[in-house]
Order: structure tokens, then C-alpha cells, then sequence
């Protein structure tokens, strides 16, 4: 998974993380299936960024790897997913080496860069890898990490291996955005959705994985802002992001009424380049948008609000695609907040 941050690259790989923080019930459905008669061999594990979906992911894989047969007196009596760090599977698994699990994610190109998608060859080499017998006599997992780092071609060629799934074969597949997915691979695969996590399960991931206090009071202050993301909170952590978090929010709570002086200065703190920067300011913009239309006011506002998120996300993707300056989008965004909270 590519990192966005100095802090996040110091952040262990969800194939290294045990604990779960939030998401039992989505942990429950899939242990509840294992043990049935009717397991799917595709799951698609969706929610927003940051959430733990990789995590999840690896977790199942451990669980299905370490206890192959979903009959077996000790999958009948698991309460959860856990399966110890020094499981002769989770070790391997960590270590990069379990035959029976192959990882799609980005890979490092010829250029010694990280490349912008997962390579087609490596997601054609799903049809080798279930096509053959299990290392172990068990399960092949595959875990797509994730699929908005699938091009076209990859996308078709994971179809492939949707639509004619090999026996004992299991496919967990990674989504920022569902929706976005081909219909065709949504309809194969059963539907894992998780939700933004509890503040204090943001705290708690958060903290376990910086090796800091969970009542650091900056750590704290940073999950109080991540709206349910451990992700976002690691790179609120980083002081400057922080303190223009709540720099937006201190405007954004002043709406209808603008402030043309601290948005030049707002426009100015997000310059080009700096994607965290603009990440946290769209984050921030989403997340008034969104919380304006939860509040079921009348339906002409709610009907502001829809257009407004509309028309900013065009703006950001375009400010994003082609780099432009950012600072016009400051201005136009919060003339277009001010305008849906006017009227």
C-alpha cells in the first residue's frame, strides 16, 4: 500500500497487524460463513480509507490458512478470527512466504518507482495460481489490495477468475469505492461493508501502531478529526496537518459568513504538491457536506447540499488531475458552501 506520509512508512503492513479494532460484526459474518456449508469463494470488503479493510483482509487469510477445514472442532468453537503471531502460518504469512497466499497490490517498477497500478501480469498470474493444487492441501487465497489500482485489463482479467472460481479457492478484494466497480465483479462477490470506526477505536489502533499513549492529548486530538479513519488520524499527526484541520473546521463553522483574508491564507498553506495538505482540506470539506445532508433538513437545502458536493468534487478532481492551483478552489469552494447554506 502506498504511504502518503514520513509517519505512515514508520507503520507496520496489515499482514503484521493481529489486533482488530471495531469491525466485529463484519469479522462475524465472515467466520459465521466459513463454518457454513455455503462459503463464498469471492468477498468484497468495502468502506472508506483507513478503516482496517487490509487488515480484515489478512486476518481472514490467517484464519482460513491456519484452519483449512471448517468443520474442525477448533473453527467450530473461535469466537473471532485471531490466530496467534507465533502460528507457524502467521509467521510465514508476515515473512512473505505462505505458497497458498498471493498478495495483488502495487509493485515497484523497472524505473525503481512504485507503479501507479497493479501490474497486469501480476493479476494474470491468479490463473496459475488457483489453477494449481494447494501448497498445503487446503486453501488458495488471493487479497487484492485494492481494486481502484486495477486498470481495465486487470479488472477483466480478475472477472475471469470471478466467474469460473476453482474449488476451495477464496478471493478477498479490497475497495475504497464499491461502487465504482464493475457490476459484474460486485455481483460475484459477497458484500463486506464496514463502517468508519468508533473514536475510541481509532485511539486505540492509532496508538498501537505509533507505540504511543492512548491518551497522548495531541493523538487524541487527531482522532477526534479523522471521522472514523486510523489512517487519517497517523497523518493528522504530523503537527501541520493538524493544525490546518482545525483551521478548516474553525471556517467551515463559520459558513454562511467567509473570511477572504484567512482563505488566501488557507489557499496559499496548500501548495502544489503538497497532497496531504489538499487531502486534508477535501476530507474536511466532504466530511460539512456530508454531515449537512445527515441533518434531514428541508428538502430544498437537502437538495443545496447535493449539487454542492456534486460541483466540489468535480473542482477537486480536476484541480487533482490536472495540478492546478489550489487556492482558486478555496475560494470557489467555500463561495459554493456559503451559497448552499444561505439559501
Amino acid at each position: 500500500m502506498a504511504r502518503t506520509t514520513t509517519r505512515e512508512t514508520e507503520l507496520p503492513h496489515p499482514r503484521e497487524t493481529f489486533a482488530l479494532h471495531g469491525n466485529t460484526e463484519a469479522e462475524q459474518q465472515f467466520l459465521t460463513a466459513y463454518r457454513s456449508a455455503r462459503m463464498p469463494h469471492a468477498w468484497l470488503i468495502g468502506g472508506e480509507r483507513g478503516i482496517g479493510k487490509a487488515t480484515l483482509a489478512y486476518r481472514m487469510a490467517r484464519f482460513v490458512l491456519a484452519h483449512p477445514n471448517p468443520a474442525a472442532e477448533d473453527v467450530r468453537a473461535a469466537t473471532t478470527l485471531a490466530v496467534p503471531e507465533d502460528n507457524a502460518v502467521a509467521r510465514r504469512i508476515v515473512a512473505q512466504g505462505h505458497s497458498d497466499l498471493l498478495i495483488l497490490e502495487r509493485t515497484v517498477g523497472d524505473s525503481g518507482k512504485l507503479r501507479t497500478d497493479i501490474a497486469v501480469a501480476d493479476v494474470r498470474e491468479t490463473v496459475h495460481f488457483f489453477g494449481s493444487t494447494a501448497g498445503e492441501g487446503g486453501w488458495r487465497v488471493c487479497i487484492v489490495d485494492s481494486t481502484e489500482e486495477l486498470n481495465r485489463e486487470g479488472a477483466n482479467t480478475l472477472l475471469k477468475i470471478l466467474e469460473e472460481p476453482p474449488a476451495r479457492a477464496l478471493l478477498l478484494v479490497v475497495s475504497h469505492a464499491p461502487g465504482r466497480l464493475l457490476p459484474t465483479i460486485r455481483s460475484r462477490c459477497r458484500r463486506l461493508n464496514l463502517q468508519p470506526l468508533e473514536e475510541g477505536d481509532v485511539v486505540a489502533a492509532a496508538a498501537q501502531a505509533l507505540g504511543m499513549a492512548a491518551d497522548d492529548p495531541q493523538l487524541v486530538r487527531a482522532a477526534s478529526l479523522a471521522e472514523g479513519s486510523v489512517a487519517r488520524a497517523i497523518a493528522l499527526m504530523d503537527g501541520p496537518l493538524l493544525t490546518l484541520r482545525e483551521k478548516i473546521g474553525d471556517l467551515l463553522a463559520r459558513l454562511p459568513e467567509t473570511d477572504p483574508l484567512a482563505l488566501h491564507a488557507l489557499g496559499d498553506s496548500l501548495g502544489r504538491g503538497d497532497d496531504a495538505a489538499m487531502t486534508t482540506f477535501n476530507d474536511a470539506v466532504r466530511k460539512w457536506l456530508g454531515n449537512q445532508v445527515e441533518r434531514g433538513d428541508a428538502p430544498g437545502r437537502l437538495v443545496r447540499m447535493a449539487d454542492a458536493w456534486e460541483t466540489f468534487n468535480r473542482a477537486a478532481a480536476d484541480v487533482e488531475i490536472y495540478n492546478t492551483e489550489r487556492k482558486p478552489l478555496v475560494f470557489a469552494a467555500f463561495g459554493l458552501l456559503a451559497e448552499a447554506a444561505r439559501g
